[in-house]
């Protein structure tokens, strides 16, 4: 049996997993990112908690296939890290140097386009080759795959769909410099920013008067029956299906999984964006599915580990 390793940085902890080669998962667990001087300590700590797993379960380096590593950043083809926010990262060869630290062939992917990859492995997806994800969190991520393959394009930031635009006329700046990205209206913040808009003017009795909204006190009051709440669901649904019939063209999938913080609020979620994109949709694409991400946590690790197996 021979095995292999799934690993999600994210910018407060790195999950990793150790899966048997047939994508039974072993172990999971996770440690701290430490994100400080540079993030020059993440790479390191990685390499060390794998090798002592690696002791720890009576494996040689020999049995195992390799690492697959999720990153919060656009990643070329060669394992190139050009800026990473999140962890601090400017210029990191990513797999050169887990690769040297670990003695283990290593493959780093973007984490949105790896959470996709093991939502179709094992989660809202699977069974199928051509699906995009949507992550919708603090920010809106996504993954694209075509006949079982990620696309990760020339630059590494295929899939990149938080910045399609969708609002031409959108005064505000999102938080890439551009102007009417989807994340500007489909992320956690920008669910709570439309909330906030419309509260300017709507003068309607609701439970979302008050001194802070989330996203989750939205989708709670929409359950309610709060219509302030259902008109700013509407208008994030809008949005968020103009930017699916755009991408519905180009990647013609069979199911779109919808992921990421915001998709907890359930299947209620799921009419808001699907009945605007039925509308609007070239007609080819009118039957695809709406699924909700069923991974959870786990979608970055399995995606890892998934690319590593199919490299």
């Amino acid at each position: 049996m021979k095995y292999c390793y799934g690993v999600d940085i994210g910018g407060t902890t790195v999950k990793m997993g150790l899966f048997e080669e047939n994508g039974n998962i072993l172990d999971k667990w996770e440690i701290v990112t430490r994100v400080e001087d540079e993030g020059k300590e993440i790479l390191p700590d990685i390499a060390v908690s794998i090798l002592e797993k690696t002791k720890e379960r009576g494996l040689e380096k020999t049995d195992i296939i390799g690492i697959g590593v999720g990153v919060p950043a656009p990643v070329t083809a060669d394992g190139i890290v050009n800026g990473s926010a999140n962890l601090g990262w400017t210029y990191k060869e990513v797999k050169r140097e887990l690769e040297e630290l670990t003695g283990i062939t290593s493959v780093i992917g973007n984490d949105a386009n790896v959470a996709a990859l093991g939502e179709m492995w094992k989660g809202g997806g699977a069974g199928q080759k051509n699906m995009v994800m949507i992550t919708l969190g603090t920010g809106v991520g996504g993954g694209v795959i075509i006949n079982g393959k990620v696309i990760t394009g020339e630059h590494g930031a295929g899939g990149e769909v938080g910045h399609l635009c969708v609002n031409y006329d959108e005064p505000d700046t999102c938080g890439c410099g551009n102007h009417g990205c989807l994340e500007q209206y489909a992320s956690a913040t920008g669910i709570v920013r439309l909330a906030k808009k419309r509260l300017e003017w709507d003068t309607r009795e609701t439970a979302l008067k008050k001194e802070s909204v989330t996203a989750k006190d939205v989708f709670d009051a929409v359950k309610a029956g709060d219509t302030v709440a259902i008109d700013v669901a509407e208008e994030f649904g809008k949005y968020l299906a103009s930017g699916l019939v755009n991408l519905a063209v180009i990647a013609d999938p069979a199911v779109i999984v919808i992921g990421g913080g915001v998709s907890k609020a359930g299947e209620i979620l799921i009419p808001f964006i699907e009945k605007p994109y039925r509308e609007k949709a070239f007609f080819a694409n009118r039957k695809i599915e709406f699924k909700l991400a069923t991974l959870g946590n786990d979608a970055g690790i399995c995606g890892s580990a998934k690319m590593m197996l199919d490299a």
